[in-house]
């Protein structure tokens, strides 16, 4: 039995992620406990918009998906100059966003955003996982989408209670 930040760092992990961009929230910690478990590195940077620029930049640089994950509400929208960017210039991208917890949906919670709204122009697809079963099934397609036609940025949005629930669910080979 693995927690959901796990089963998403394993699944990283299998599809050759060395290094993410972050600014921490507390919307997605099982996610930070699972980089540290695996031993993904994890740099720290001060705005969302410079980690979804350095996510882009190191996919620039390697020719492999970068990878960002940044908060819930003004995180996400912070991002938002990054994952246009890397639409524009057809750089493979995943940014993960944090997101209210599932129950909390379209009650105007705090911080929540419609991310498939807000993202959906500059990205080239955009989805939520509400199942932890799931989540090696939406990571394989999101590093998939993002790598194939015309390369670009893929988002995923990660309800909290979801992330640090547990199951049993086997990985997906790269």
């Amino acid at each position: 039995m693995r927690h959901g930040g796990r089963i998403l760092a394993d699944q990283l992990g299998l599809q050759g992620v060395e290094r993410v961009f972050s600014v921490p929230g507390e919307s997605f910690l099982a996610a930070l406990d699972g980089l540290l478990d695996v031993g993904i590195d994890n740099v720290v940077c001060r705005h969302e918009g410079g980690a979804a620029m350095m996510a882009e930049a190191t996919a620039k640089l390697s020719g492999r998906p970068g990878v960002a994950f940044v908060t819930r509400g003004p995180g996400a929208t912070n991002a938002s100059a990054g994952v246009h960017i890397a639409r524009q210039d057809s750089t493979p991208m995943v940014l993960f966003v944090g997101q209210i917890e599932r129950a909390h949906r379209d009650r105007e919670a705090f911080q929540e955003v419609d991310y498939r709204a807000f993202f959906g122009p500059i990205a080239k697809w955009v989805a939520e996982i509400d199942q932890i079963e799931r989540i090696p099934e939406y990571v394989s397609r999101a590093f998939h989408v993002a790598t194939s036609g015309r390369p670009g940025p893929v988002v995923l949005a990660l309800p909290e209670d979801m992330l640090s629930s547990v199951a049993d669910t086997p990985d997906i080979p790269a």
